[in-house]
């Protein structure tokens, strides 16, 4: 049976469907308070192959940035999901096809390569050979990769890639179906969220410092956020919900440290880890 230990869905209008939700952290602080409701259940018991931290969740719920501070203190690879829909949605929108035309997309994909590169430590996305990765974080190209991301050939040919990654390194990935479709037998499961007025008060932070607003207020920003909640949850192809068991993690009266506490009390007990971890 499902254990849900932090209230309904979001507020302010959010239509992510939170019912799967198996076990929640909320309002975290450094770690000390968290719920630990039969933790030994998202143990995997006798893991000995690679480590897998799979964390999904909805536009502006923090959960790159989780990842990237997850990676860095468990010496692990993290991997950018979102960044390969983006360089797709690139090439779409360098060649002039429209996000959602599928008789278009789909041949394009033929002849397209996305990789990832790490040089010292830092990721680099290659689209056809070409490094990518200054190109692909404005709001046109973040409208392209959500759009071309409900095609499901797209997906197909970028999940390819992302498994095999998983098998070979230890990975901490993030997206927006990594638990459920991508990586359903990852070590663990992660659910990153936060309330919809909360992730848009973040994005317009980010946006306003960095010249990237655009002419747009806080409730336009809002809107997109929603409109996108709409879009990713209600696609065809692997919606965004939280996993039957994943853990998840509702960031709204969180900072990034207690977030990060969060999983790092799930996960460091039962995970045999590399020798330069740390917590």
């Amino acid at each position: 049976m499902v254990n849900r230990l932090c209230g309904g869905q979001s507020g302010g209008g959010s239509s992510l469907n939170m019912s799967n939700a198996k076990h929640c952290f909320k309002n975290t602080e450094n770690g000390e308070k968290y719920m630990t409701a039969e933790r030994s259940e998202f143990a995997n018991s006798g893991n000995t192959g690679n480590i897998s931290i799979a964390i999904d969740g909805p536009a502006g719920a923090g959960k790159s940035t989780i990842a990237k501070e997850i990676s860095k203190r468990l010496s692990i690879t993290y991997v950018d999901t979102g960044a390969m829909y983006r360089a797709i949605g690139l090439k779409a929108m360098r060649m002039g096809i429209d996000p959602a035309d599928v008789r278009r997309v789909v041949p394009m994909l033929d002849g397209t390569n996305v990789s990832i590169e790490y040089v010292d430590g830092v990721q680099h996305v290659l689209l056809d050979g070409e490094d990518v990765s200054g190109l692909i974080r404005t709001e046109e190209v973040s409208h392209y990769a959500s759009v071309i991301s409900t095609i499901p050939e797209v997906r197909k040919k970028l999940v390819e890639l992302q498994r095999a990654l998983a098998r070979v390194r230890n990975v901490v990935m993030d997206g927006r179906d990594i638990c459920s479709y991508v990586l359903p037998d990852a070590t663990h499961k992660f659910f990153v969220t936060a309330e919809p007025e909360v992730r848009a008060a973040r994005r317009y932070t980010e946006y306003a410092a960095a010249g990237k607003l655009n002419g747009r207020s806080f409730d336009d920003i809002l809107c997109e956020i929603k409109r996108r909640d709409e879009r990713d949850s209600t696609r065809e192809a692997a919606p965004l919900r939280p996993a039957d068991d994943a853990v998840v993690i509702d960031t709204s009266e969180m900072n990034v440290e207690s977030a990060v506490a969060a999983v790092l009390a799930v996960s460091y007990t039962h995970l045999t880890l590399p020798t330069n971890s740390r917590v």
